[in-house]
């Protein structure tokens, strides 16, 4: 970066939790009323982030904004960003639309954020991925400069990422030799089968590996990115999806990221891409399941 900012961290809690039943990113589940985000912010703290960016809807902003403020008040610098399903070019409007759009979307929602000199990582509210993770990202985002394409994602092993209590959907990272990012391709319905891991691909069943790389939505980019992520409203295949959100899908199973192409990879497709290693210490499932919820870790502990 050669400035010597510190990165921002982009915090995806937009979502509407429907695997879960509810809003997932407020709910607290230990003695010290900790979410799931209060792992990734203490781990992302220690690792030198300087600023976080939520990405949140406006009719919970009351609550998540009073529980958040309070909590980061003189450890960080906090922003806060709407993405709202109607807040995209008009033809792509769709009255039918319930749950926010993708991750490009709410990238395009962030861009007044960040400034030009500052790199950043992305994350999900509701995922779990360690403290190892924040420091390989951290690492890469401090030495990359802020005018370089070269982005990130981290990596991890499909097993660590199952849950017990139903399937999951993962992007599956398609890497070369030296660990650059070739493709994302979304694969839904992974789960347990005969002791086998196996995942539905248009209704056949098919054998996956257990030590498949897969993308839990972790990217490290550079204010770059802005220029690529245009391109995902411009992609043929991707203003099918936006059209047709509701129309083949029921609200409460439709992902809410375009099925196919992961759409952050296909927004930087000609930029490189590299993973910054595969953290030995995620080991800890995704949270779908109000029973799923994580214990305390020992490494995420507020100061």
């Amino acid at each position: 970066m050669h400035l010597h900012q510190k990165p921002a961290l982009v915090v995806l809690a937009a979502g509407m939790g429907s695997r879960y039943g509810g809003l997932k990113q407020l709910d607290t589940f230990t003695p010290e009323h900790d979410t799931i985000i209060d792992f990734s912010l203490a781990d992302a703290i220690a690792a030198g982030f300087g600023k976080v960016i939520f990405v949140i809807r406006r009719h919970f902003k009351n609550e998540f904004i009073a529980q958040y403020s309070k909590k980061l008040e003189g450890k960080v610098k906090v922003e806060y960003v709407f993405q709202e399903i109607d807040e995209i070019p008009s033809q792509f409007l769709n009255p039918d639309r319930v749950k926010p759009w993708g991750t490009g979307h709410a990238l395009l929602c962030t861009k007044s954020a960040i400034k030009a000199t500052e790199n950043f990582a992305v994350i999900n509210a509701d995922d779990f991925y360690g403290k190892e993770a924040f420091e390989l990202m951290s690492e890469f985002l401090n030495e990359v400069d802020a005018k370089s394409t070269n982005f990130s994602m981290m990596g991890y092993q499909l097993e660590n990422t199952l849950s017990k209590f139903g399937s999951v959907s993962r992007g599956e990272c398609l890497v070369d030799n030296n660990q650059n990012l070739i493709d994302v391709v979304e694969r839904t319905q992974i789960f347990e089968h005969k002791g086998d891991l196996v995942m539905d691909v248009d209704g056949e069943i098919r054998p996956i590996e257990r030590e498949t790389i897969v993308s839990m939505n972790f990217w490290g980019f550079t204010p770059e990115i802005f220029n690529y992520v245009d391109n995902i409203l411009k992609n043929s295949e991707m203003q099918k999806q936006y059209k047709n959100t509701n129309a083949e899908y029921s609200a409460a199973v439709r992902p809410s990221e375009p099925i196919g192409h992961n759409e952050v990879f296909a927004s930087a497709n000609g930029a490189k891409t590299s993973m910054p290693g595969i953290p030995s210490s995620c080991a800890k499932n995704n949270v779908q399941n109000p029973d799923e919820l994580l214990p305390k870790d020992s490494n995420s502990e507020w100061a």
